[in-house]
């Protein structure tokens, strides 16, 4: 056979056993659903990512979007999580991932990382939007979605967390139930190790229907920070600020949770179950931002 035939018979195989490698790295991954990319545009972070932090009841993919300044110091890291009510509450999912949306496009301040999770009871959002991942309000089932409250196992997940739990807790005037111990459900253990792992400055989660920003605190009063960002936030958001929350008696929340280990969080309760009123509340995040970024 020609020397030269060979030789190019060689080269193409080499070709071929180094593009293999390359699809075998970067296609053999287990959690990572779209691996990050880096944005070329000024106006945005440097660093974009979407991966599965863990699994619902129901073994759906609990998703985690990243807006990340890379290789950045001295940066402070937001978290934004919503869709812990489920289908009930959907507009807070619809609301974060606009806010996913608008990331992919805008910057807010390059020295806070925001990392949000638009839905942490997914199956029960499934249920009302019949969509996995990002939906439409037209996808929405209309009716009473107060069944939708709840996780697979008819857990109340906000009542799930290691603050004051109680096996039975209370929505309104309905007894709920708090699951069988504290982060007894996958998706609050998927948070809390989440939490633990990342050590954010700050926490917002996403609510409805009170117009209103609510402090977090559990039984030691409520950390000066976390009144500082519940106050930012309703302010430019046009919401009443609210320090404590009396309607009626809450036990195993998450934020309380987070307050009993030294991590600021606020509840933003939109308006009503239909509308996410994004302007005012990307005001409100824009101010929790500058609040935590370095000065």
């Amino acid at each position: 056979m020609n020397r030269n035939l060979l030789l190019g018979l060689f080269c193409i195989f080499v070709l071929l056993l180094i593009s293999f490698g390359f699809y075998y790295k970067y296609n053999d991954v287990t959690e990572v659903k779209d691996l990050p990319v880096k944005i070329q545009t000024e106006t945005k972070l440097e660093l974009n990512s979407k991966i599965a932090i863990g699994t619902s009841t129901e073994n759906r993919n609990i998703e985690l979007y990243s807006y990340n300044k890379l290789n950045a110091t001295n940066t402070k890291n937001l978290l934004i999580v919503g869709g812990i009510h489920g289908g009930y509450e959907w507009n807070s999912t619809l609301l974060a991932y606009e806010l996913v949306d608008y990331l992919d496009l805008n910057t807010i301040n390059n020295n806070v990382n925001i990392n949000i999770i638009p839905s942490l009871n997914l199956d029960a959002t499934k249920d009302v939007t019949g969509k996995i991942g990002e939906f439409v309000k037209s996808d929405v089932k209309e009716g009473d979605l107060s069944e939708y409250r709840f996780n697979s196992n008819d857990v109340d997940l906000n009542r799930n967390f290691d603050c004051n739990w109680q096996k039975e807790s209370m929505w309104k005037n309905k007894k709920v139930s708090a699951g069988t111990k504290a982060f007894s459900e996958k998706e609050s253990r998927v948070l809390r190790d989440y939490i633990i792992k990342s050590k954010p400055d700050a926490v917002i989660f996403l609510h409805s229907a009170a117009g209103a920003v609510y402090a977090s605190e559990c039984n030691d009063g409520v950390l000066d920070d976390t009144l500082a960002i519940m106050n930012a936030y309703a302010k430019s958001a046009g919401y009443d600020a609210v320090e404590k929350f009396d309607s009626y008696k809450v036990t195993g929340d998450a934020e309380g949770w987070l307050a009993s280990i030294g991590v600021p969080a606020i509840t933003v309760e939109l308006t009503d179950h239909t509308n996410t009123e994004f302007g005012k509340n990307l005001s409100g995040i824009r101010s929790v931002v500058e609040y935590l970024a370095p000065h």
